[in-house]
């Protein structure tokens, strides 16, 4: 890849989202604001490499997208009845103006769009990921357990229907919120595990992800500060992004929980998480993310690894499996089970788990079985399920760690 090719890269990262949302505005049609952003950035792959890479890409790209998209509109012959919709969303109509909350920033705006109840939540989820973050099809498909294809029909199909229902580019009204919220917290979530994980590359994490997803939901929670959901995922974002300078050596090397130097993890937003985990808890009946922040809370403020409250942690996935009964939820519990109870316990219900097709090629299932295997000192038997968990895994440094302990417990040990 060429050094144009790399910048253009980064900058598709780092500003995707804010020019499609930009040229929604535009074109109010989410196929053809694509497609105009696209064409964007090809035509930036020319232009910088005979002008250079202008001071600000992201409003280079913009102007681009939306003069793409003026273009189409006028080769379709409707600029004339779509002038309006050139009027910034909060100056519309009074109404409009009164109708949702004043929100600056289009990449909240587009999610919101995204995550119209109108559509089956995980349509809203994988479009929302696909569109405003990002995010490869072939990525949405792997956090869904589904195959590529599929997802890529859900996405089609979930445009479409947007297009067909004329749903407007705006913040809902207050009262519209919260039957979108929590597919909105689970976009956001489920974007953040994306980057806190990469699903390939060379790299364990795509902290433009991390970061991203951060942003949106800190302008979440200044949208709706009295949300509990809404601090929980705040909370749970935070208290595991504090450790991501310890998550990997100076070379590179996968470093389990257990081997992380806890000195260095961001104390200011474990302290951040603390207190919104304490707001979520309270007032009723805890949602999942307020459960799953409760669990990341207790492991980032436990002084070293085995003073970890196991315990509790496994107490709140048990409510958590309860509140969300999710076969990812239910392995990550087997994981506390094996903490409290022994490896013996847990890997029975790992088997169990292992007849469930949803989990089929999900790469943590193998993995955790062969660790529980090693621990138990079934070494053949770790070694299958090790092999297993390294042909599932996509990026280069958890292929590492796995390809590490399979050389522990395999035949040339």
């Amino acid at each position: 890849m060429t050094s144009l090719q790399q910048v253009l890269a980064e900058v598709h990262r780092r500003e995707w989202a804010a020019v499609l949302a930009a040229t929604v505005r535009v074109t109010r049609d989410l196929d053809l604001a694509e497609e105009c952003v696209q064409d964007a950035y090809a035509a930036a792959l020319d232009a910088w490499a005979r002008d250079g890479v202008p001071d600000r890409p992201g409003a280079w790209l913009t102007v681009a997208a939306r003069h793409n998209a003026l273009d189409a509109l006028r080769r379709a012959r409707t600029l004339r009845s779509k002038l309006h919709l050139l009027v910034e969303p909060e100056a519309v109509t009074g109404q409009d103006a009164a109708a949702g909350p004043q929100v600056h920033d289009d990449r909240l705006r587009l999610v919101f769009l995204c995550c119209h109840p109108a559509l089956a939540t995980e349509a809203q989820v994988a479009l929302t990921l696909r569109l405003v973050c990002g995010v490869p099809t072939a990525h949405v498909a792997r956090a869904f357990l589904v195959s590529e294809p599929t997802m890529a029909a859900r996405i089609t199909r979930a445009k479409k229907k947007i297009a067909a229902a004329r749903i407007p580019f705006r913040m809902p009204a207050a009262d519209e919120l919260p039957e979108r919220l929590d597919a909105v917290l689970t976009t956001i979530h489920l974007l953040f595990t994306t980057g806190h994980t990469a699903p390939e590359g060379p790299s364990l994490t795509r902290t433009d992800l991390e970061g991203r997803a951060l942003e949106l939901a800190r302008m979440l929670h200044g949208l709706m500060p009295g949300e509990r959901e809404v601090r929980g995922l705040l909370a749970l974002l935070l208290a595991n992004h504090a450790r991501r300078a310890t998550r990997t050596a100076g070379d590179g090397r996968l470093l389990p929980l257990a081997g992380q130097d806890r000195s260095a993890w961001d104390q200011e937003a474990i302290a951040q998480a603390h207190e919104l985990v304490l707001g979520a808890l309270g007032g009723g009946d805890p949602g999942r993310f307020a459960l799953q922040a409760a669990i990341a809370a207790l492991h980032a403020s436990a002084p070293t690894y085995d003073d970890t409250d196991w315990p509790q942690i496994l107490l709140l996935y048990d409510r958590l499996v309860q509140v969300w009964p999710s076969p990812v939820v239910a392995l990550n519990r087997a994981v506390a089970v094996a903490m409290v109870a022994g490896p013996a316990s847990a890997l029975a219900e790992i088997e169990a788990l292992e007849q469930d097709e949803r989990l089929a090629g999900y790469r943590y299932l193998p993995a955790i079985k062969a660790d529980l295997l090693r621990r138990l000192g079934r070494e053949t038997d770790a070694a299958v399920a090790y092999e297993r968990a390294l042909s599932l895994a996509g990026n280069d440094a958890e292929r590492a760690f796995l390809a590490g302990r399979l050389a522990e417990v395999g035949p040339g040990r």
